[in-house]
């Protein structure tokens, strides 16, 4: 199925945002578990994410950047499945797909290199 350029950039924007959308907490935090002090990373907005990384660098960094780019791209495919369910032009059905199938190939990729690299909780 062909896209026009501009019906790409229009389905782009909006699942951008929506993803955007799903990773913010609604108080801009990140929520802490105070049991054990682990930070949930599924919670936290894209700012928060760069912050987090900042000043990391080697396994530090790869360790963060995997720890919180999983939850990420989990977000990305729960909302592709509500699109899924609810969108009504076929293009954004047809896009939630292929983000769907691309985004749990990352998640794949990224858990095996956690218990590749020893980084698995």
């Amino acid at each position: 199925m062909k896209f026009s350029s501009q019906t790409l950039l229009l389905v782009s924007s909006i699942i951008g945002t929506l993803t955007l959308a799903a990773c913010a907490p609604t108080n801009n935090e990140a929520t802490t578990d105070h049991s054990n002090g682990m930070t949930d990373h599924a919670s936290m907005s894209m700012n928060d994410m760069m912050t987090e990384l900042e000043g990391k660098t080697g396994d530090d960094f790869d360790k963060a950047f995997i720890e919180m780019m999983i939850p990420h791209h989990e977000g990305a495919i729960d909302m592709a499945r509500a699109a899924q369910q609810s969108a009504s032009h076929q293009e954004i059905k047809d896009m939630a797909e292929e983000i769907i199938s691309a985004q749990q190939k990352e998640i794949d990729m990224m858990r095996g290199w956690q218990q590749s690299w020893g980084y698995a909780q």
